[in-house]
């Protein structure tokens, strides 16, 4: 299950939030929190501000383990710009624009794999999905030969 939390017109160009945003992509939450902690960036405090609230919808809606949360995309688009001007000399202007963010962080859980122990195990494991994968093929031929009679 996927839990997304958005934070919409932050006043950050686009270009420095996505340093931070690739920086903590597919982390775990608790190692995301950790490097944002040591990033001297502005951009690592709003990027913590909206990874704290995608936890807690997680938690709170979703009914998710935190600590078993990743963050599986960070998406940063362009929010509206404000055009401003700066006054030149004679009598001219030079536009500009103050340029935003818009921020989803999505959270999703991870999936444990267990671990077999020994080799035998392993072994075992293999052999069964080999049978299963048999046994589908052996009932597709037997429908496909009912439906040719």
């Amino acid at each position: 299950m996927e839990v997304r939390a958005i934070a919409k017109s932050q006043r950050i160009s686009p270009r420095k939030l996505r340093l931070v945003a690739e920086a903590v992509k597919h982390m775990s939450v608790d190692d995301a929190y950790k490097v944002l902690e040591v990033t001297q960036k502005r951009a690592a405090g709003i990027m913590q501000k909206t990874l704290k609230s995608a936890v807690a919808n997680a938690v709170t809606n979703a009914d998710l383990d935190k600590n078993n949360l990743v963050i599986a995309s960070v998406m940063v688009n362009e929010s509206p710009a404000f055009k401003r001007f700066r006054p030149s000399t004679r009598g001219r202007t030079h536009p500009y624009k103050k340029r935003g963010s818009h921020l989803t962080v999505v959270l999703r859980e991870k999936v444990v794999i267990a671990k077999a122990t020994t080799a035998t195990s392993v072994k075992k494991i293999a052999d069964t999905k080999v049978k299963k994968a048999d046994d589908k093929k052996d009932e597709k031929r037997k429908e496909k030969l009912e439906d040719s009679e």
